[in-house]
């Protein structure tokens, strides 16, 4: 069972305030009769001295002034003068009386003894129980110059009640003593404890990797300064571990980029490898029919060769857009930015696809603003962006064969919008046909002769620009759309 810090020192310091009043209590009942009586004792000498001083010095109104001393001491002074007949004269105060030697006894607290040993010059201290009252007596009793003796008395059950007296006071004192002290007790405890249990909590918290607990310094002691340090610790704690998670984050998306790239590497060098293996199959089979005279007239010799060239042709158009892609994604290609009139550019792209439109059949329409819209861009590379959305929607176009081509103003942008019929795409392929060599129905590549990088070439291109760019079906058919900052 664990013991709290707060429990014990509120038991040791009880413990401490019951020992101290106990040791108060012993000392006062087994010591302080006997102090009492010992400063009585001193109190009655210094008051003989000081009697016999006045009887020396012949002072006027000198039993006033011993009246006035019984009242201190709280007993009687006694004057005893012998004469010839062994009788005395003993008086206190102005009080005056004869008396033979031989009563001594009952009248006066002084035996025949001590009286002999004061007239020889003796001050004699001796506790006296008188005959008649049964009480003791503290009597002090000393020679004076003119053969007298002074006798001062005081009773000791005066003392004794005194005592008892201060000995039920101190044990009121004592109880109340203990109820304070134990109340203190737990109120220092508890104050003492409270930054303990405050920093305990905070180091719990710490633990559990929670580093919001702070510590409030209220005090500029020991405990106040590890409270600072704590603070300071756990502060420096959670910026490593912050810090240590961002690293963390950036290695394992590091990891997965590389992961990444090298499936993309791995799946490039696979697409390329496909790309090229049937035209350079091709090549080598025709060119091998010619080599080895397969075509016997000029007709098939004439196709023969044709089919050498198509492929040829195709493999230097992927060489080419391999290349341009290359030089993007590698951050080598600089683009010679300019501002430049779009509808111009648009149109003469359009422009120049119009025989092969009326060729496939293709019910091509284009939708411009009446105002020359000047945009900031580099001419050569947007129009390459246009000729490959167009030869994509003419790739893909099915349906009522539609296309159209449509420019937007849009405040301080201009949107460009290329549309054509055909089979919607996928939403979960949206993402993945800008990725080089993808393509959706990859059954139609060798139909249409596209080498799969020309939306990769886009992307590239249009990121360069930092132009916003995509994709979405609409009414049958599918819209590709980016946009160009204006130009001034």
């Amino acid at each position: 069972m664990r013991k709290s810090i707060g429990l014990k020192l509120f038991m040791g310091m009880t413990c401490f305030v019951f020992i101290i009043v106990g040791l108060s209590w012993i000392l006062n009942t087994k010591y302080l009769e006997n102090y009492y009586l010992d400063k009585k004792k001193e109190s009655l000498i210094d008051y003989a001295r000081e009697i016999q001083l006045m009887y020396k010095d012949n002072i006027e109104n000198i039993e006033d002034e011993i009246a006035k001393i019984e009242n201190k001491i709280g007993g009687n002074i006694l004057k005893i003068i012998l004469n010839e007949e062994d009788e005395y004269d003993a008086f206190a105060g102005n009080r005056r009386g004869r008396h033979g030697f031989g009563g001594m006894g009952k009248d006066i607290p002084l035996t025949k003894e001590v009286l002999n040993r004061v007239l020889m010059g003796e001050s004699v201290l001796e506790i006296f129980k008188h005959p008649k009252l049964k009480v003791n007596f503290l009597v002090y009793s000393v020679p004076l110059e003119d053969n007298s003796i002074l006798v001062l008395q005081t009773s000791i059950a005066s003392i004794q009640e005194s005592v008892k007296i201060a000995k039920a006071f101190y044990l009121y004192i004592g109880i109340i003593s203990l109820m304070i002290g134990t109340v203190m007790a737990f109120l220092f405890s508890t104050r003492f404890t409270k930054p303990i249990v405050a920093l305990n909590r905070v180091a719990r918290g710490m633990a559990k990797l929670d580093f919001s607990k702070k510590y409030k310094v209220q005090s500029k002691d020991e405990i106040g300064e590890l409270g600072e340090t704590m603070n300071y610790l756990s502060d420096q704690l959670d910026l490593t571990i912050f810090e240590l998670n961002e690293a963390n984050k950036k290695l394992r998306e590091d990891i997965a980029r590389e992961r990444k790239i090298d499936h993309m590497r791995k799946e490039f060098i696979s697409s390329v490898s496909h790309e090229l293996k049937t035209p350079i199959a091709l090549i080598q089979g025709y060119a091998e029919g010619l080599y080895e005279n397969v075509a016997e007239d000029e007709e098939s010799k004439n196709f023969y060769c044709e089919v050498i060239m198509d492929e040829a042709d195709k493999m230097g158009k992927l060489v080419k857009d391999l290349l341009a892609l290359s030089q993007m994604e590698s951050g080598n290609k600089k683009l010679e930015i300019e501002n430049f009139h779009i509808n111009d550019l648009v149109e003469k792209v359009y422009n120049k696809y119009k025989p092969i439109f009326q060729e496939k059949n293709i019910h091509d329409r284009l939708e411009k603003e009446d105002k020359r819209l000047k945009v900031n861009g580099d001419p050569s590379k947007i129009e390459q962006v246009l000729v490959n959305f167009i030869n994509n929607a003419i790739n893909h176009i099915s349906g009522e064969r539609k296309l159209k081509v449509c420019i937007e103003d849009r405040d301080e942008k201009v949107r460009i919008e290329i549309y054509n019929t055909g089979e919607a795409i996928p939403s979960a392929e949206m993402e993945r046909i800008w990725d080089s060599f993808y393509k959706v129905d990859k059954a139609r590549s060798r139909t249409y002769g596209g080498t799969g990088l020309g939306l990769s070439i886009v992307r590239g291109i249009l990121k360069l620009h930092n132009s916003a760019f995509g994709v979405f079906n609409k009414n049958e058919g599918v819209v590709f759309w980016f946009e160009l900052r204006k130009g001034e």
